[in-house]
């Protein structure tokens, strides 16, 4: 009898990940919501010590910033390598109906952690930066596109890169898309993890690489019209973006003073408090993705406006280690759900992988240095700032998963463009330690990397 008893129990929780748990698997159809809640509870936590892990071992052995190991570690758990080599468990552990809740979980942890970055926009800095800033942007932007002008045409002799029938400028303008974007969240934490969240290079980067990453969403708006969706969608993301994007930075501070005042007055942020600010942070999300843009931007633009003082260090105190530690994890884990490294395997198409490779490090790297100099920066700062704009993060992941999902592009250039990704992703903070940080530190001008982790700038 207890041996039955245990072998019972031993098939019960061998099924426990099936899909309607165990005791109804032979007559499973779909997921249910105790199915989500099983599966989302694991996932987390080997989410969290996946990152947690991986991005320790980067700081330690390669000198990168947490964030960067957060994103290996989203691909380590994607088919690149978990699901490469035990499959089964993978796809038991991220079966494909969940990812939809790891979807809206990760837009909460990267739109609350852009959020909490736009609060620590210095705007007088920005305004003193003014024209070094709109350098660096446009110079962002009109290279990528021209590199892809002169690439374009050569990939789509190439069976598989693109989708077949696809015309000539939509290709290109994808492509140049894809070139111009700029790690902004990615961007935002290696910042704020080196310490130059309140720094003039800090902010002018973030300005510049939020324009650079709206302008190529707002192509990418354009590139979905021409694929049936329709002009409204690329009419809707642009003049949405624009209109909310003016109203909130004319009438968003005068909006949120007396939440600023009330907390002054009390002396902390009571949960009435937070709880009106949490609610404007998701309403702004909501509209920057509902007109085509991305929740990221409306996080951002929100926490521009939001007072400073003490409602920020609240704000902070109460919202980040939740955001950073819980939440944003799962953005990483979600993009490394849908990559595969394992498509470009000829020598023709590493070439081909290469070359883009090259052409964004020029396109950006390059372009921004130069725009940089020519507006008036110093040699370092100038290559400070190209080689934080260099970066292409998860943001790029994310633009790419929609041209393979639209049918823009074929697997094997999605995963040129992965490739592509990491790389300059990997050599941001090394680059930028090279030609600005390591320096910077010797003259006290920032502090060391270890008082540094995943916290927003102090």
């Amino acid at each position: 009898m207890f041996s039955e008893m245990l072998a019972s129990a031993i098939d019960t929780l061998s099924k426990v990940l099936d899909p309607n748990g165990p005791a109804q698997a032979a007559t499973a159809s779909s997921f249910t919501p105790t199915d989500f809640s099983v599966h989302f509870f694991l996932q987390l936590a080997i989410i969290i010590l996946t990152c947690r892990i991986v991005g320790k071992l980067g700081q330690k052995y390669l000198g990168q910033p947490q964030v960067v190991g957060e994103m290996i570690a989203g691909v380590i758990l994607g088919p690149s390598l978990f699901g490469y080599f035990f499959a089964d468990a993978q796809a038991a552990v991220f079966p494909g109906p969940t990812k939809n809740v790891l979807y809206s979980g990760a837009q909460l942890g990267v739109g609350l952690y852009m959020f909490l970055v736009g609060t620590t926009l210095q705007l007088d800095h920005f305004k003193s930066k003014a024209k070094s800033a709109i350098s660096v942007s446009l110079a962002g932007i009109v290279v990528p596109f021209l590199i892809a002008v002169l690439i374009t045409p050569w990939l789509l002799t190439v069976p598989g890169l693109f989708t077949p029938g696809i015309s000539q400028s939509s290709a290109t303008l994808f492509m140049g898309a894809c070139i111009a974007l700029t790690a902004f969240p990615m961007l935002a934490r290696i910042i704020n993890e080196r310490g130059l969240a309140k720094t003039s290079l800090g902010t002018l980067s973030l300005a510049a690489g939020a324009f650079d990453d709206a302008v190529s969403w707002c192509v990418l708006a354009v590139v979905l019209a021409t694929f049936g969706a329709g002009p409204g969608v690329a009419v809707l993301a642009i003049g949405g973006g624009l209109l909310y994007a003016t109203f909130i930075i004319l009438f968003g501070r005068k909006i949120f003073v007396p939440l600023g005042r009330m907390v002054e007055r009390e002396g902390e942020m009571s949960m009435t408090v937070l709880g009106i600010t949490i609610a404007a942070f998701c309403l702004s999300a909501f509209i920057m993705d509902a007109v085509g843009i991305h929740a990221i931007f409306g996080g951002f633009i929100l926490g521009v406006v939001m007072p400073r003082g003490l409602f920020v260090e609240e704000l902070k105190k109460k919202v980040e280690p939740l955001a950073v530690v819980l939440l944003l994890p799962m953005f990483f884990t979600y993009s490394g759900l849908n990559t595969r490294m394992d498509m470009v395997n000829t020598i023709p198409l590493l070439f081909i992988a290469l070359v883009i490779l090259a052409g964004s490090i020029v396109a950006k790297f390059g372009a921004c240095y130069v725009a940089a100099r020519v507006a008036g920066e110093d040699n370092r700062t100038a290559l400070g700032i190209g080689a934080l704009m260099n970066s292409r993060g998860l943001m790029e992941l994310i633009i790419i998963n929609i041209g393979l999902q639209k049918g823009i592009i074929g697997p094997t250039l999605f995963s040129m463009l992965v490739l592509m990704a990491i790389v300059t992703t990997m050599m941001a903070s090394p680059l930028f330690e090279l030609v600005y940080g390591r320096k910077a530190r010797e003259s006290g001008e920032l502090g060391a990397l270890e008082k540094k982790d995943v916290a927003l700038a102090d």
